[in-house]
């Protein structure tokens, strides 16, 4: 068969046979021996095609189904997919930078460095207010509840026993809104000094004095003793001494 036959353009008979047409016999038909070595030669350069496109695919250069080889910077035809992923600015006229220096991606402040200018209130904006321009605003603190009152004031007296600041104490508890939680504060601070030493005692007395007139009145001082004589059987289980001291 022909896919048998050898490269060579020339048989062995042919070789050594002299001029005249010789055939072969092949499936039963005898066939001149100058197809037979036409179609050698066509079967040889097709496969020389095949080899020469699959070693220059990497390159520049490559041949094409037809055998016509492809130039680089020929127009080759591509998918739409390779298109719509292609970041390349359609209009040509890119330089290949990236968007706004760099300072346009998504949850960007801008360039490092870059300082922006006062905003300007427009009055022809028709979501404009004149009540804007006089509001005042300030820090609202919200007024402490029970449990975040013993939760905040603990550590405080508690330092104060260290250090023996009444005015340090003083400033702090000014900046809280103790609000109706006010006549706690002496309550607090003489449950801390039942347990503690005589000398934390003398400094409670002390606060006390300080903080009457200034961060508690004297109705609130009152009221406080009063709650401490309510709930001494309570004290009485931590302090024994409670109502002696």
């Amino acid at each position: 068969e022909l896919e048998n036959l050898s490269d060579a353009p020339f048989s062995g008979d042919e070789e050594n046979g002299g001029s005249g047409e010789r055939k072969s016999e092949i499936n039963g038909n005898w066939i001149p021996a100058t197809s037979i070595t036409e179609a050698k030669l066509n079967a040889k350069a097709k496969r020389r095609l095949r080899k020469n496109s699959s070693r220059d695919s990497g390159r520049g250069d490559s041949v094409s189904e037809n055998g016509e080889t492809l130039k680089i910077g020929a127009a080759v035809p591509t998918s739409p997919k390779g298109k719509l992923l292609d970041r390349r600015s359609r209009s040509g006229k890119g330089r290949g930078l990236p968007k706004k220096g760099g300072a346009g991606g998504k949850g960007v402040w801008g360039t490092p460095g870059q300082v922006y200018d006062v905003e300007e209130v427009d009055i022809k904006d028709p979501n404009y207010d004149d009540d804007q321009e006089n509001c005042v605003y300030e820090t609202v603190v919200l007024p402490l509840d029970e449990r975040a009152f013993e939760k905040t004031l603990t550590p405080i007296i508690q330092e104060y026993f260290e250090h023996g600041d009444t005015n340090e104490v003083s400033e702090m508890l000014k900046d809280l809104n103790l609000g109706e939680m006010k006549y706690s504060v002496p309550v607090l601070a003489v449950s801390l000094a039942l347990e503690g030493k005589a000398s934390h005692r003398e400094m409670t007395s002390k606060l006390i004095s300080d903080l009457c007139g200034t961060v508690v009145s004297k109705t609130d001082v009152e009221k406080s003793f009063d709650r401490l004589l309510k709930e001494l059987p309570e004290l009485v289980l931590d302090s024994p001494k409670a109502p002696q001291v």
